[in-house]
């Protein structure tokens, strides 16, 4: 199981009062952070499900949970606010 880091603690502390959705912790299970991880690559979900070794149907239902919890509607939305929020590891953002 996935807990907060401090980093995590800290970034979460930090977002500006004029953005309250952001002080609520947002948590997104393993599994979850591993696939944002590999469609921040820009893996298509059928990529990512090949990796994974699951079905592309999968991988959208984890996407669709990551939306959710994210409150975005597209991969690009969800790759900033999980950046913003430090949900992702920054060598995710930089692998080839």
């Amino acid at each position: 199981m996935l807990g907060t880091s401090s980093a995590q603690n800290a970034v979460l502390a930090q977002q500006s009062p004029a953005s309250g959705e952001d002080q609520q912790a947002v948590k997104l299970t393993k599994r979850e952070i591993e696939v944002l991880t590999h469609v921040i690559q820009g893996k298509s979900s059928r990529e990512v499900a090949e990796v994974l070794f699951v079905s592309k149907r999968t991988v959208d239902f984890h996407l669709a949970n990551v939306y959710d919890k994210l409150h975005v509607s597209n991969r690009v939305q969800a790759f900033r606010r999980a950046t913003r929020l430090g949900l992702i590891p920054y060598e995710a953002q930089m692998a080839d």
